[in-house]
């Protein structure tokens, strides 16, 4: 029993001794991971701080939209989208933010 107690008091004296994050900017840069690991032995992040952190989806963030696909494309699609581990309407939309991505490359090098 004696082990209990003292195991109790040492998590108190850690418990006293760590310093709470309230904002993001207090949390500094750090030159590699071991300096990192040290600053949070002494510290932790405020349960509110956390919790604001939490990033909750809005609706606004995505538009429904239809599109009509001839039945073999888009059974080759979701084919080759399992063979991905990949839902295929993710995947159709990485395809389509890919090619946005290389139309402006061409678009912004050829003016």
């Amino acid at each position: 029993m004696p082990k209990s107690a003292s195991t109790t008091a040492a998590t108190q004296n850690l418990n006293n001794l760590m310093k709470t994050i309230y904002q993001w900017a207090e949390i500094p840069e750090f030159q590699n991971e071991q300096e990192e690991a040290e600053f949070w032995n002494q510290h932790e992040l405020d349960a509110k701080l956390m919790v604001g952190s939490i990033h909750e989806p809005d609706s606004k963030e995505s538009t429904t939209i239809t599109l009509r696909f001839d039945p073999r494309m888009l059974s080759r699609i979701k084919r080759m989208a399992r063979s991905r581990y990949l839902n295929y309407q993710s995947m159709m939309k990485q395809w389509l933010s890919e090619r946005l991505e290389e139309e402006a490359r061409r678009s912004g090098s050829s003016e």
